[in-house]
């Protein structure tokens, strides 16, 4: 799966392939003709593009193009091998377009363009293969991207978990625009877009450990749209980040380390579900560490936090935004919680995994 920039219109258009059988077979990989439809059936008619159709080895795009959107070039790159590879709310492959779209975003880039690659184990439902496929084309484009490149591996039974997917992202960092880790001050105000702890909750309910009686949907999303949002309305946002695996506490902490600060938070304003709270309990939990797939941690300047909580709210993704904390002079690298018995408390990073295979 791969394209080209400029589509020669003389090329003769060619018949896609189709699939017969239910289940991938070692064939699928080999390289031939079973292969070839594979690619074509499930994957090249729904990520159907111009850039994508001449299916060279490499995706090929203008400079001019990139031009257009800013000054520099962010690149990324992630994995995902979460078990069930369905769950409330998403799938693997809604979480691979959305979690390399939000990788970019938050680092102040407008998403362009993603690579898919993918290793499926033999015996996998090419109906499974098929929702999946579907779920990453609709998607991206929701999030107004394009899946241009791509590859696709089949590995023996056992060799891995039904499906594992990695996407690649490019994007463009906008002109001025400078937000990292290492750019928090104190005094500046700490927000959130929204309840967390949300896809942790809902991907370890869909592994049926549990009964809940309410069931709990990922939040998984792409976020692009609502960061466009936020930086149109404050320029000067100093930070964000996707809180994905090791959660908000996670996020946090690097944040009070990369900028030598420290960070209080207050336990009562952050949004937790009611549902998600008690799943907490019930498994001992903490839900700062919970991963959320649409979710992000934003560092603004005090003098702009209300414009920045307008903006965020006015998104469909940030209805329930917050200000959560504050940065502090010190101690430095440390973050303080208020709890809602009016205690303070350390919040660690993370160390190991609360939850395996979550994203």
């Amino acid at each position: 799966m791969s394209q080209s920039d400029t589509i020669d219109e003389t090329r003769r258009p060619r018949r896609l392939g189709t699939v017969s059988v239910e289940t991938v077979t070692l064939a699928h990989g080999g390289g031939g003709k079973a292969m070839r439809d594979l690619i074509d059936d499930v994957f090249v008619s729904v990520f159907d593009n111009p850039r994508l159709a001449p299916l060279e080895d490499q995706a090929r795009v203008d400079f001019n193009d990139l031009l257009l959107h800013g000054d520099r070039l962010a690149f990324t790159t992630d994995s995902y091998v979460i078990d069930p590879l369905e769950f409330p709310g998403g799938d693997i492959g809604k979480l691979a377009v959305c979690g390399t779209t939000n990788d970019l975003a938050v680092g102040g880039a407008k998403p362009l363009y993603l690579s898919c690659g993918v290793i499926i184990e033999e015996g996998l439902s090419i109906e499974t293969l098929r929702r999946v496929a579907r779920s990453m084309a609709m998607t991206a484009v929701e999030a107004g991207v394009q899946i241009v490149t791509g590859d696709t591996k089949v590995v023996p039974r056992g060799a891995c978990d039904k499906l594992f997917v990695t996407t690649s992202g490019i994007g463009v960092i906008r002109e001025g625009l400078e937000v990292g880790a290492h750019c928090a001050r104190p005094g500046d105000a700490i927000l959130i877009n929204g309840f967390i702890g949300d896809h942790g909750a809902a991907v370890v309910d869909a592994r049926g450990d549990l009964s809940l009686s309410t069931p709990i949907t990922s939040d998984c999303a792409a976020l692009n749209g609502l960061i466009e949002v936020l930086i149109a309305a404050v320029p000067s946002v100093r930070f964000m980040r996707d809180a994905t695996r090791g959660g908000i506490a996670s996020v946090l902490n690097e944040i009070a380390e990369a900028s030598g600060v420290g960070i209080e938070v207050y336990e009562k304003e952050i949004p937790i579900r009611a549902e998600v709270r008690g799943f907490c309990e019930i498994l001992g939990l903490d839900p700062l560490y919970l991963a959320n797939e649409g979710k992000i941690v934003c560092v603004v300047p005090a003098d702009v936090q209300t414009t920045a909580l307008a903006a965020l709210r006015s998104h469909p993704l940030g209805r329930q935004s917050a200000l959560v904390g504050v940065v502090q002079n010190g101690p430095k690298g440390r973050v303080i919680m208020q709890t809602t018995f009016g205690g303070r408390r350390i919040v660690d990073m993370l160390i190991g995994q609360q939850l395996p295979r979550i994203c």
